[in-house]
């Protein structure tokens, strides 16, 4: 612990200094908390709760019939549920993968190679965050049509691999790393590859693991490419078809929605819990930069 100007500075314990900061972050706390809190009550709420006018918060009388109305509608479908889990976990997996390989050395290439429009394809790079997916929903499907892949797994992986933010993110992290480790590889004889699996991924972890949740929410929630660039539901992904589900047309599809959305959300929470220290590292050495 540290004194400075007469304040201590990061205790180990709670001291009064450290009163301010509560009454400024303890009510933001629970304000960016609360969306977190509606979600999980609303998928326990029956449908007389639903449809309360006005909308409650909190539910009264919790109820798992939500959730039995999904999974029984489940139960019924020709596809069984497991394989549209299958389909999310494969498809996840491959492009988080993909993505994080990909953004890792484009990153490293871009922060300590040398060569001709190095800088210019890092700025098209920044320039392609200014572009939401429906924006380029057609080139998409055009290439995707073109290359043959439509109605296969590559339809859900090859759109979703490029992800500007995590190339950004990383590349902020790879810019931190000292030259002279570098340059002192080379000197002992080791190449590229070499360099970049020994030194340059150890050292960027909290930035992987930071690109790695993006990456995996973009794609665990993703319904786009289920239902524009594939047909067969054997295919297709969970969320798609929870929301298949959820948006029945019928009261009961309501409630169904209200369960669909807390079971896809679980997956981003744990892992988002899991890894927040490497998150918060990776934001503050972003925001220095």
């Amino acid at each position: 612990m540290a004194v400075i100007g007469g304040t201590r500075v990061n205790p180990k314990k709670f001291h009064k200094n450290q009163i301010p900061f509560y009454i400024y972050l303890v009510p933001i706390a629970i304000f960016m908390g609360m969306p977190i809190v509606y979600i999980v009550n609303h998928a326990f709420k029956p449908m007389d709760e639903l449809f309360a006018f006005p909308p409650r918060f909190f539910v009264s009388h919790p109820s798992l019939i939500n959730f039995q109305n999904l999974f029984q509608a489940a139960g019924s479908s020709s596809i069984p549920l497991s394989r549209y889990v299958f389909n999310s976990v494969l498809v996840t997996a491959a492009v988080v993968f993909l993505s994080v390989l990909i953004s890792t050395m484009a990153a490293f290439a871009l922060s300590k190679m040398k060569f001709k429009f190095k800088n210019t394809i890092f700025e098209i790079n920044n320039l392609a965050l200014m572009f939401v997916a429906t924006a380029v929903t057609i080139p998409r499907y055009l290439t995707i049509s073109t290359i043959g892949i439509l109605d296969t797994y590559w339809a859900h992986i090859l759109p979703q691999v490029a992800m500007p933010v995590c190339l950004f993110l990383i590349k902020q992290f790879v810019d931190g790393v000292p030259n002279s480790l570098i340059e002192a590889a080379q000197l002992e004889g080791a190449g590229s590859f070499k360099i970049y699996r020994k030194i340059i991924i150890p050292l960027i972890k909290p930035a992987i693991a930071t690109g790695s949740i993006l990456v995996f929410q973009n794609v665990w929630n993703n319904i786009e490419t289920s239902s524009l660039f594939t047909s067969s539901e054997g295919v297709r992904t969970l969320a798609f078809y929870m929301n298949t589900l959820s948006t029945a047309g019928t009261v009961q599809g309501q409630g169904m929605a209200a369960a669909a959305a807390l079971i896809m959300f679980i997956p981003n929470l744990l892992l988002f819990v899991i890894m927040q220290s490497s998150v918060m590292n990776t934001m503050a050495h972003s925001g220095l930069k």
